[in-house]
Parts: C-alpha cells; structure tokens; sequence
C-alpha cells in the first residue's frame, strides 16, 4: 500500500467495457489498500442486469450517483435514484437493474476487497462480457457464487 494514500482523478483508472455503453472504472484496486476495499464506478444503459449471485466472503455497497436502479437484495425489492445507497452483505444472494429513462452510474465498494477483483481481472482484456459457464468459473475465483438468472 502506498504510505501517503491514492488518488484517481476523474476519468482515470483502467476500464472494463462489458458491452455497448456499458463500463466499469477502477478507482481503488486490491493493490492499492492492501486488499481492505475495491471500488469502481460503472455506467449501466437502461436495462442493464445482473443474475443473481451472492460474494462468499466481501460485503457489497452501492452508492447511485446518476439514474435509477432497482436493487433485490435477498426477498426485498427497491428502486432508488441519485444518492440511494444499497448494502448487500456477504452470503446474501442479490442483483440489480438500470430501470431508469437514462443510463445509472453507480460507485460499487467491496470490502474486503477479494469480489472485486474480478473486475481488476477482466478490465482491459476485453469488451466482451464473458457469459455463461465461463463467468461463472472467473467469478468464483474471486468468491462469487452465480445463483441464477435476473430477477426481473
């Protein structure tokens, strides 16, 4: 860990583009904070949607800063817009959608770190999202478990 902390300016940090309009920039990475939190910044078009998965062993937070999402977080259901916040425990199977008129931009935290580095992984490598077996299979190396499809 740098001694004198990190900064990333704005539009700074390695990128993972998933699809069309769809990104994730980095902006503390496990190498940064000795593996205590990894946080991004992702931009979701409008439909955008995660399976249901779970982390095994990093708590998720969810900080919207632009658009709506709609959060399930085990049974419960909530549409949030700019300034909502979401926390999604470890163990707890969860998901999100941008369900908004315009694309969400979301800042995602994990601590510890470990479920973020998936994304450190795959940023830069490509602009495809893996899918399938192939995701689930980078996802559990970083402690994900894929429970099933989108909830909504």
């Amino acid at each position: 860990m740098n001694p004198n902390g990190v900064v990333v300016a704005s539009g700074e940090g390695p990128m993972w583009s998933m699809e069309p309009g769809r990104k994730s920039v980095l902006k503390l990475q496990n190498g940064d904070t000795e593996q205590s939190v990894m946080m991004f910044e992702e931009t979701a078009p409008v439909g955008t949607v995660t399976t249901m998965h779970l982390h095994r062993d990093s708590d998720e937070i969810a900080y919207v800063l632009s658009g709506e999402i709609t959060f399930k977080i085990g049974d419960q259901i909530t549409v949030g817009g700019p300034g909502t916040s979401a926390f999604m425990p470890r163990g707890v199977p969860h998901a999100w959608k941008s369900t908004g008129a315009e694309s969400g931009r979301v800042l995602f935290l994990y601590t510890p770190g470990r479920a973020g580095r998936l994304f450190e992984e795959l940023a830069g490598q490509s602009d495809v999202l893996p899918t399938g077996d192939e995701f689930a299979r980078i996802a559990e190396r970083h402690g994900w478990v894929m429970i099933g499809p989108p909830p909504f």
